[in-house]
């Protein structure tokens, strides 16, 4: 490993642990809760989250902080597969040391310690929704898909300048209060599997690992298709901007 990219692994190091032990530490004490007491907190903890860190680290890492992102930076071009393989074990290991650490000052019942399930027997306008394995893969893509494409067409594409922590903090917020219900929405392996490794629960562990690489694969192959329909150079011509640049 270079001493240039000590930094940025242990960037994305800290800043995934942060987001497991504020997210899902969110979703543990606040559990399943309704309205901004609830869903909507959750949410706000996960993208405030990721909007501080992202200004904080930008610089030096890029701010992923997902493996779904740092695939879907590695598929538009924008970084190399070795850096790539280093940023996703940096972002594993933080996402379960932060949900062990959670484990130790929360206890190992506090409501899953929030490691995301499908819904069953959700109430929804007085009839009962049960997510599928089928749907969930979906939604997770989905909101994977449209954090990446946000990831790519502000920071790294350079379209928002500063403020490309703002909109990736508020896709997260978004995806969470429509997609937490329904799948716990992590679109996220790291955010997934720390706390699955701490409660020791893998349940539907495959959809959350895969769905959210299929999503920024998408997103990926959608971002460089508009750059070449839009006579725009492709990602990888360019150094890519960090989100705080």
């Amino acid at each position: 490993m270079s001493n240039g990219m000590a930094p940025k692994l242990v960037a994305e190091f800290i800043g995934t642990f942060a987001f497991v032990f504020i997210g899902a530490g969110a979703a543990a004490v606040i559990g399943d809760g309704v309205g901004l007491s609830g869903i909507g907190a959750i949410a706000l903890a996960h993208g405030l989250t990721i909007m501080a860190f992202a200004f904080a680290f930008g610089p030096v890492s890029g701010a992923h902080f997902n493996p779904a992102v740092t695939v879907g930076v590695l598929a538009a071009g924008a970084m190399r597969a070795a850096d790539a393989a280093g940023y996703i074990v940096s972002q594993l290991i933080g996402g379960i040391v932060g949900a062990l650490l959670l484990r130790a000052v929360l206890g190992g019942t506090a409501t899953g310690l929030g490691a995301p399930a499908l819904a069953h027997s959700l109430l929804v306008a007085d009839a009962s929704l049960t997510i599928t394995p089928t749907a969930g893969f979906v939604i997770e893509a989905v909101l994977a898909f449209f954090l990446v494409t946000v990831v790519l067409d502000t920071a790294i594409a350079g379209r928002a300048g500063g403020l490309a922590p703002l909109a990736i903090g508020m896709t997260l917020t978004f995806n969470i209060i429509m997609g937490g219900p329904l799948t716990g929405a992590p679109f996220n392996p790291a955010r997934a599997l720390g706390p699955m490794v701490a409660m020791n629960n893998f349940n539907d562990a495959w959809l959350y690992m895969a769905a959210p690489i299929v999503g920024a694969i998408v997103a990926a192959v959608v971002h460089s298709g508009l750059r070449r329909l839009a006579h725009e150079p492709s990602t990888a011509a360019a150094p890519a901007p960090s989100p705080a640049e």
